[in-house]
């Protein structure tokens, strides 16, 4: 049952509980009781609206590798760049690079002031690559929720 009603939220987050407990078969009380269990649990993290980045004049995505000097096990750099509103994803990753980094940007002249003072200006940056978009397929928020069958425990 946790399933459907998080497969339903995925789809539409300001879906009224009413609805909710319609579409899964259950009263509205105990679906209410699910989703607060789901929320204490940290399974739904919080309610986000999803907003056109080039209607607010951020149409540039771009991912930028970054090397860092951060001390084994240290991610204070990645700390820092999460920390910047122009950055929506930082990611510790493994390889040549420290981190994988997509921002926003009105344009390319705004990226390249981002590289150059943000980013170039934290002591523990020691290089970027950067990848610009071109199109975007696919973006999304949704996780596959697994069927029930599956051995995957959302409790």
């Amino acid at each position: 049952m946790d399933r459907r009603i998080l497969s339903l939220l995925q789809q539409d987050a300001r879906l009224p509980n009413a609805e909710i407990a319609r579409r899964v078969g259950m009263a509205p009380s105990a679906t209410l009781e699910r989703l607060r269990k789901l929320e204490e649990r940290g399974v739904i993290q919080g309610y986000e609206v999803r907003l056109d980045p080039r209607k607010l004049g951020l149409g540039l995505t771009a991912f930028i590798y970054v090397k860092a000097q951060d001390k084994q096990g240290e991610l204070e750099t990645g700390e820092k760049l999460k920390q910047h509103p122009n950055v929506l994803e930082v990611h510790h990753i493994a390889g040549e690079d420290c981190y994988l980094v997509k921002v926003r940007a009105t344009d390319t002249e705004d990226l390249g002031r981002l590289l150059r003072s943000d980013f170039a200006g934290m002591p523990s940056v020691r290089s970027t690559r950067t990848t610009i978009v071109l199109g975007t397929l696919k973006e999304s928020t949704r996780i596959p929720i697994p069927e029930e069958n599956q051995k995957v425990s959302i409790a």
